[in-house]
């Protein structure tokens, strides 16, 4: 903490132009290119991610972020306002400046995707930066921090990385009078705890929490095509991804062909090693996670949701020493029960039914959540519509989980606040600073002439 305010207040980098930022970005990105395939290695060991998502999708997408930050970090802080002449003739423009040490705390999952939308941004505007990876998923943070550092393009204290649990030392992070901006991403609970710490020094806070994401499947989609994207929203990374797809609304007239293909489609999904290729869904992040969601299982049973398909652990020895979970799909759910409110954080989907279209966006709206959500239909307009409508930060008309860095992510309601990636994101990482210039050379045409007494009659 104390390099990284250091290299705030007494260092250059708060000052370095932001096509130099820019440079060293871009430089940054070529370092880290060259070393994609032993991090995608490194991502898929760590986390239990199947090595054909963190080669294909987590570190090139990574990448992309750095890439298109470096892109923002050219951006002029200088923002013109209207010209003014009352009460006399002024310039007036806003100044955009870095906040200050920022503290940036990300969970197990998606861990070299996290590191970078929240380091780059920050650098990008002239941060300096003191950031905490998962304690069940550190290590291509902790390389991604180590290749920065031994490049020497960065100064000392600019980037810093503490290892530890939440409750220590991302607590200490959050507490610490010398923090300036908090940017968590994690549960809804434990964000309402950093929330009400950072009110103590009033930091500024950016919050990306829990979602459950509703897909809405309108009459006439190309089943061929949101088949698979629904199973793709839910599970993606074994459903251990906070915009999962994990609601799945139906309209009735095509409600059983879909509960049949969802079933059919998801038993032909491969259960094995993230390190093999040919793995659809691997195993949960931990033995305490694939409990947790045995027990909602468990409770989506109980409550008189029809389970379809999974529900249980894979039979075979392959499976018996890492935490593997059959991918589960519930028919016939209750939008207000337990399965359909909260965040289940693994492999299980909840398929409604619904009448109208007006019934599936207050279904869809009827969440504590508004991280994302997605609309499957031909008709593009009509898709539009319903987009419009839905309480969401980010919604996907006939795709799902794509991520983009020149586009704002965040939620509504408990799903957070504020946002990151973006010219949004980018612009929580700064303060902006009013400045008048007057332009008038009298006296009388101040504003206070009335008001202070004058020095001549």
């Amino acid at each position: 903490m104390a390099a990284a305010r250091n290299a705030f207040d007494n260092g250059p980098w708060p000052h370095t132009p932001g096509y130099e930022r820019a440079r060293i970005l871009h430089a940054l990105h070529t370092i880290l290119e060259e070393r994609a395939f032993e991090l995608a290695e490194l991502e898929s060991r760590d986390g239990a991610v199947p090595i054909r998502k963190t080669s294909y999708v987590d570190i090139p997408l990574g990448l992309h972020m750095l890439s298109c930050f470096a892109e923002m970090a050219r951006a002029s802080p200088y923002e013109p306002l209207h010209w003014n002449d009352f009460p006399s003739m002024s310039w007036n423009f806003v100044w955009r400046e870095p906040v200050g040490v920022c503290a940036q705390i990300i969970p197990w999952n998606y861990a070299f995707c996290m590191a970078i939308w929240k380091i780059a941004p920050a650098l990008a505007t002239g941060n300096t930066v003191v950031f905490k990876p998962s304690s069940l998923a550190p290590l291509t943070s902790i390389a991604l921090v180590r290749i920065i550092h031994e490049s020497g393009l960065l100064p000392k204290g600019v980037l810093n990385l503490v290892n530890g649990p939440g409750a220590e030392a991302g607590e200490y992070l959050v507490n610490h009078p010398q923090v300036d901006k908090v940017a968590f991403t994690g549960s809804t609970e434990v964000g309402r705890k950093v929330m009400a710490a950072a009110a103590g020094t009033i930091k500024k806070v950016t919050l990306e929490l829990g979602g459950k994401s509703a897909s809405i499947l309108l009459p006439d989609a190309d089943l061929d095509l949101a088949i698979d994207g629904v199973l793709f929203g839910v599970f993606h990374h074994a459903g251990q991804l906070c915009e999962s797809g994990t609601r799945c609304l139906v309209h009735r007239s095509i409600y059983d062909e879909v509960v049949r293909r969802l079933a059919e489609r998801t038993a032909k999904l491969r259960i094995g090693d993230p390190m093999e290729l040919e793995t659809d869904v691997g195993p949960l992040i931990s033995h305490a996670q694939r409990e947790k969601v045995e027990r909602y299982i468990a409770i989506g049973r109980q409550e008189g949701a029809k389970l379809i398909v999974g529900g249980s652990r894979p039979e075979g020895a392959q499976y018996e020493a890492g935490p593997y979970l059959q991918p589960t799909i519930f028919a016939d759910v209750d939008n207000r029960s337990t399965i359909a409110q909260e965040e289940i954080f693994g492999p299980v989907l909840a398929v409604i039914p619904y009448n109208t279209t007006n019934e599936a966006v207050a279904m869809a709206n009827d969440s504590p959540y508004g991280l994302a959500g997605a609309v499957w239909s031909r008709d593009l307009r009509a898709a539009i519509d319903v987009a419009r409508r839905l309480r969401t930060g980010t919604v996907w008309i006939n795709d799902h989980h794509i991520l983009n860095p020149r586009a704002p992510f965040g939620g509504y309601k408990q799903s957070g606040i504020g946002r990151e990636m973006g010219r949004a994101g980018l612009a929580e990482y700064t303060e902006p600073k009013h400045i008048h210039v007057d332009l008038g050379a009298r006296r009388d045409e101040r504003i206070w002439w009335d008001v202070v007494v004058p020095t001549e009659q």
